[in-house]
């Protein structure tokens, strides 16, 4: 990506001296000054059954050891896709939701992150996404690759969790939302070998670039099902049209700087060099993170404005693309409801 004149040649992170004021104090609920919406609350006993039957599908699988029975726990999957899909048309598909959830965050962990301890490396990372691509987007070749193909994705437990997930996803949806859902995890994986990237040549980008680098390395995934998940399809000639197309990405992009302001104080802990929005808008105006922080809650907000507003004006058009923005917003409020609630897993900074 080039740079455009006038701009800075390199920048640097605020790095650990901020970290140290940073989580002197911290804080739950919701973010102050975030635009959000109101969440439909979740049922209890829906959770819990969801987790139920994941942990149960986990084990099965044997996707993860026995000391991450915590972290399950901690990560309330059940709750999550409960608050993101209130629309569900049942139990089963809200199951599937979780299973394609549960599986992201294996891959995630086990491939990518470096800091949880998990075997996540970013050298190398390429090899192992486009194996990791060829769990959920089929290989076809001779006969005996096939086979080999076939045993290694099921000696792999980050590629079980991929494969399983989207057979019992693919059960429930068309094949048109299923191939959507597989070109949505390949933006994904582009997004982590972006991310990684930079990580490993210790490039701190642009806010622009770091926003374009989020539009691929986000939830969308968790976004492209939820008309499946609500019992019904908006079908692929709508769903392609460009307008449509940006509310969708405005509403993933809007939920994923939400995960950027909710984990930052615990990003930073485990690596005072992780990027984030506050991280990069730090270094490039040159301010300290509570200021970068505070001006990071204000671009979520424009984003969040221009989702409500576009989809609004679509929304008038069609009650089939009204359902499906509706689709979108409960995701976004479920996801903000998880985040502000989760205090478990995210503390946020002193900075009010």
């Amino acid at each position: 990506m080039s740079t455009p004149p006038n701009a800075p040649a390199a920048f640097s992170l605020p790095g650990p001296p901020s970290l140290t004021r940073t989580t002197q104090a911290r804080r739950g609920g919701p973010v102050p000054g975030l635009k959000y919406r109101p969440a439909a609350p979740a049922d209890p006993e829906k959770a819990k059954e969801i987790d139920h039957r994941l942990e149960a599908w986990a084990r099965g699988l044997d996707l993860f050891p026995p000391q991450w029975a915590g972290d399950f726990t901690q990560f309330q999957f059940g709750r999550a896709v409960v608050l993101q899909h209130p629309g569900a048309a049942d139990l089963d598909r809200l199951t599937v939701a979780g299973k394609l959830l549960l599986a992201e965050n294996i891959v995630d962990s086990c491939y990518c992150e470096e800091d949880e301890g998990r075997g996540g490396a970013r050298r190398g990372l390429g090899g192992r996404l486009i194996m990791a691509q060829s769990a959920l987007d089929p290989f076809h070749g001779t006969t005996e690759a096939e086979e080999e193909w076939r045993c290694g994705v099921q000696t792999d437990g980050p590629l079980r969790s991929y494969h399983w997930a989207l057979k019992d996803y693919a059960a429930l949806a068309t094949p048109s939302q299923t191939n959507r859902f597989v070109h949505d995890i390949a933006r994904l994986h582009l997004g982590y070998l972006a991310e990684a990237s930079w990580a490993e040549t210790r490039h701190v980008p642009q806010v622009w670039e770091y926003l374009v680098m989020r539009q691929f390395n986000n939830f969308r995934p968790c976004l492209s099902i939820v008309d499946a998940v609500d019992g019904y399809e908006l079908p692929e000639a709508l769903y392609a049209r460009p307008e449509i197309q940006r509310i969708t990405a405005l509403a993933c992009n809007a939920t994923t700087l939400v995960n950027d302001l909710y984990s930052f104080t615990k990003e930073l802990a485990s690596d005072p060099t992780h990027l984030n929005l506050p991280q990069v808008v730090a270094a490039n105006d040159k301010r300290g993170l509570k200021a970068a922080y505070l001006k990071s809650v204000e671009i979520h907000n424009q984003i969040m404005e221009a989702f409500e507003t576009e989809s609004a004006l679509l929304t008038a058009t069609s009650p089939l693309l009204e359902r499906y923005a509706q689709g979108l917003a409960d995701w976004v409020s479920g996801n903000h409801e998880w985040h502000a609630t989760n205090t478990n897993r995210y503390t946020l900074p002193n900075y009010w």
